[in-house]
């Protein structure tokens, strides 16, 4: 396969995002991650869905830790400010504010950053035998992004169990437990992930945009029931018009 950190497949109405660093079990390095978000901004407005995959044994590890900690070492550490300079963040964000619909096909080790990746992405179908967890906890550290994004996706002590104890679960649990909507034999994965893209890819980008925020604002700013109701016909007035 290709040597680009990132590949991206044009599928017609849907796409294919591919992280291409199975030597590193696709952990992002600040070079990946520029590039990611380059193809996101690339295919902005052209595809109604995306799949999201890895190449080789691992869907993604999270960021490189070897790179940062080499960085921080050189004194090379770049300074995060509230709102910007944590890459990994301004990675996620933009596939979160995406118009395009984001099917995360989890093909094998998705860690740390790797779970991140899951949550953000609008679906998730696994392969059965991938090997999810946030192993933060065994180097004295919370999972920064994956934490929180796992807390707000998932039942509390399901989330406990992540967290707290650095294990890894597989497809079929991560299935069970919500993180992900299915779990497949990984040969059928990413078969599955194209066909649930290509049927979402059919439908009105504009209204799939629309709809997607609706997901995120709905649960995350209105609690009450009449306010909901007039958020969706609020949205819906804006796809109309």
């Amino acid at each position: 396969m290709s040597d680009e950190l990132v590949l991206f497949e044009d599928c017609g109405n849907h796409a294919v995002i591919t992280l291409n660093r199975p030597e590193k079990r696709n952990a992002m390095s600040d070079a990946a991650q520029a590039r990611l978000r380059e193809i996101l901004r690339e295919c902005t407005g052209k595809f109604g869905a995306i799949v999201l995959t890895g190449n080789g044994p691992a869907f993604c590890s999270g960021i490189d830790l070897k790179e940062r900690r080499a960085r921080l070492e050189a004194g090379e550490a770049q300074p995060e400010y509230s709102r910007q300079g944590h890459s990994w963040i301004e990675t996620v964000e933009a596939i979160r504010t995406h118009p395009s619909v984001f099917i995360a096909a989890v093909n094998g080790y998705a860690l740390g950053g790797g779970v991140s990746l899951i949550n953000v992405c609008d679906l998730a179908i696994a392969a059965e035998t991938a090997e999810i967890g946030m192993p933060e906890i065994t180097y004295a550290s919370y999972p920064t992004v994956a934490g929180p994004s796992t807390q707000l996706r998932i039942l509390r002590k399901h989330a406990s169990w992540l967290i707290l104890t650095g294990k890894r679960i597989d497809g079929v649990t991560a299935a069970k437990w919500g993180l992900v909507n299915k779990a497949v034999p990984a040969e059928n994965l990413l078969d599955e992930a194209k066909q649930v893209a290509a049927h979402i890819g059919q439908f009105n980008p504009v209204t799939l945009d629309w709809s997607k925020k609706a997901l995120d604002e709905i649960p995350a700013h209105v609690a009450d029931w009449t306010a909901a109701l007039e958020y969706g016909r609020s949205v819906t007035s804006v796809i109309q018009n």
